[in-house]
């Protein structure tokens, strides 16, 4: 148990580190527990969600509480749409201050210990990848009927007819030249990674793969293989409301 003395010593820790990103300088000035932006939330509406306590936690700089935080399902229950930005009295963002506890849960590995934050590999396998291998979020042939079951038998007719389909919209389907759903270009997508590796979007990725093949080892799978994968990909325990 730590000393008096030691715990002021190290109190504050996870804030000095937050303190690093901009969004949190820029997202909490002063909180004043007004709950307006709960009040707004989106996402307050569906999950046992608050983005009020969140930002009053993080101003405590209680690092056991932070640490916390960055462990728990919470911080993954916010859809970034900013509907508090606007809306609070002191200027505060509280988006931005959970963009922040994401950032350092994901390089600190603390993200792995919540069923929503393991979600972040699927993340970066699907769209994540996507990007560095075709410079698209979401691309259709990519979008698996298996891991989408919801979409039902049409889907899977689309996949396997995607160019007739989606031909139809654009004469550059996955082929050179302008237009939606073109194939991007080598040069583009070499300056993608290039940005990617200087604003620490490698680096970040590089960190979720890493912490979700120890916790995957930790829970029995042979790392995070395709079956870890699926698995967080597909797996909610609909503990979240």
């Amino acid at each position: 148990m730590r000393s008096k003395q030691s715990y002021f010593f190290y109190m504050g820790k996870y804030f000095d580190m937050l303190l690093e990103d901009v969004r949190l300088r820029e997202g909490l000035t002063a909180c004043m527990n007004c709950g307006v932006c709960t009040a707004v939330c989106p996402a307050a509406a569906f999950y046992n969600y608050d983005p009020r306590q969140i930002v009053s936690t993080v101003q405590t700089r209680d690092d056991d509480a932070i640490e916390a935080l960055m462990k728990s399902d919470t911080i993954w229950y916010c859809g970034e749409c900013m509907s508090c930005r606007p809306r609070c009295p002191r200027g505060n963002t509280p988006g931005y201050v959970i963009q922040a506890l994401r950032n350092l849960s994901q390089k600190l590995g603390f993200f792995v210990e919540s069923e929503k934050g393991r979600q972040q590999l699927a993340l970066k396998r699907s769209i994540g990848e996507n990007i560095l291998r075709t410079g698209y979020c979401i691309v259709p042939k990519l979008v698996k009927a298996e891991l989408h079951p919801e979409q039902g038998t049409v889907w899977k007719w689309i996949l396997d007819h995607d160019e007739e389909v989606y031909g139809r919209f654009t004469e550059n389907y996955n082929r050179e030249g302008a237009g939606a759903l073109r194939k991007v270009s080598d040069q583009t997508l070499d300056e993608i990674h290039r940005i990617f590796d200087v604003t620490g979007g490698t680096e970040m990725f590089e960190a979720i793969e890493r912490h979700s093949d120890r916790k995957a080892r930790e829970m029995g799978y042979d790392g995070a293989d395709e079956q870890y994968f699926i698995d967080t990909y597909t797996r909610n325990s609909n503990e979240h409301y």
